[in-house]
């Protein structure tokens, strides 16, 4: 018979994305995981906010939407991931042409990316980043334009999944957390709970 992992000691994380990535990668902690309702939130931020701090930022927002709302045993997540090149930040794009200039943007060049997390309880928030960089070799226009009409990536900050085409074909190097890319970095993550719990 198996032992029972809790590290969380009976609490219940919910998750404020509608990300099926997050959700999967979540569930990947062996954690027990519930979806939250989510919110309509506007993701705006202030003009003059640094570039590495655009994703707590959001990640805070969408927390703020649940104030008031949490039980005892609720750990609340909710997570932004932003790319960053030249200190320019991508967010998902609104179209397949914006998709286009922004893998012409990250080929043959490295950006970072950001992704914040805030976890929340009925008594405390706590918010963090984690940075991972990515360096992409030169991509061709008849690559970027395959990638963006088969997978079309509308939902992904940058216009690229890691886990996909564009990934295997495209990224030379990575310095930081996999998971991160995708929309969790499940280290820091599991760390933060395990203070939480």
């Amino acid at each position: 018979m198996g032992t029972e992992f809790d590290i969380l000691k009976g609490k219940t994380i919910l998750l404020a994305s509608a990300s099926p990535r997050r959700r999967e990668l979540l569930g990947a902690l062996d954690l027990k995981v519930e979806q939250a309702v989510l919110k309509d939130v506007d993701e705006r931020y202030p003009s003059d906010l640094p570039a590495e701090e655009v994703a707590p930022f959001l990640s805070k927002l969408k927390a703020e939407a649940y104030a008031g709302e949490l039980d005892e045993h609720e750990i609340l997540v909710t997570a932004d991931t932003v790319v960053v090149c030249d200190g320019t930040v991508l967010g998902k794009p609104a179209d397949d042409e914006e998709a286009t200039r922004m893998l012409r943007m990250l080929s043959g060049r490295t950006h970072k990316v950001i992704t914040g997390v805030t976890l929340t309880t009925a008594r405390e928030s706590r918010t963090f980043g984690e940075c991972t960089e990515v360096e992409f070799g030169n991509l061709t226009e008849s690559e970027i334009e395959h990638y963006v009409s088969e997978y079309k990536p509308l939902d992904k900050a940058g216009a690229y999944g890691i886990q996909e085409w564009i990934g295997y074909i495209g990224i030379t190097g990575i310095k930081g957390d996999y998971y991160n890319v995708m929309g969790l970095p499940l280290n820091a993550l599991y760390r933060n709970l395990k203070q939480m719990a």
